[in-house]
């Protein structure tokens, strides 16, 4: 199984310079072309059978972009959602600071209203073990997200401890290419970006 986890274009809440998380913030014209650059490269080097994407406008819109290129079905699924930041969403980071200092709090537990690490690494945990499950061995599948759910989703992909420490970056319209062989998981690409946008 080869799966394509990509993540959406630039959005409205760059340019803004604020915090975005579960803030709803569409992609913003750059981001379109970021995402319809990625979208040619994907259908000219792979065939594509479906796109799992998250429901945030970003993600959508970026997932828009690749069906439109490839004729694949689009798959919705909030499980696909960033970190949900709570009290966060959409405020400037100097506020944040000022209002929501950082707290040390174990796994299983938040503040500010956000989900707990516990419950974002399981909602990783249980779309790929969804997607996994449910597509033939030799499927070529994308996963359409965020970088903070991409992640989370090379944690699971890995099967790293909850709280192992490893950060794996992805810049706007970014994709990383995975396979599946049995027990044996293989990043091919990582962050490759197609665009010069």
């Amino acid at each position: 199984m080869k799966l394509l986890v990509i993540r959406h274009g630039e959005s409205e809440a760059d340019i803004l310079d604020v915090h975005e998380g579960r803030a709803d913030f569409e992609l913003t014209e750059r981001g379109h072309n970021q995402a319809e650059a990625t979208s040619k490269y994907i259908c000219q080097n792979y065939q594509v059978e479906k796109i799992y994407h998250s429901t945030l406008k970003r993600a959508m819109q970026t997932a828009q972009h690749l069906a439109s290129q490839t004729g694949s079905p689009l798959i919705p699924d909030e499980r696909l959602m960033e970190f949900n930041n709570g009290l966060l969403a959409g405020l400037a980071h100097d506020v944040v600071e000022e209002k929501y200092p950082q707290v040390d709090v174990p796994l299983h537990s938040a503040v500010y209203e956000q989900e707990s690490a516990l419950e974002f690494r399981y909602r990783a945990e249980f779309m790929l073990s969804k997607i996994i499950s449910e597509n033939d061995e030799n499927s070529t599948l994308a996963i359409v997200t965020h970088g903070g759910m991409i992640n989370q989703l090379y944690r699971a992909f890995f099967r790293f401890p909850v709280d192992a420490e490893y950060i794996f970056c992805t810049g706007d319209a970014g994709m990383h290419e995975w396979i599946l062989n049995g027990d044996c998981r293989i990043v091919v690409k990582s962050n490759l970006i197609p665009h010069d946008i």
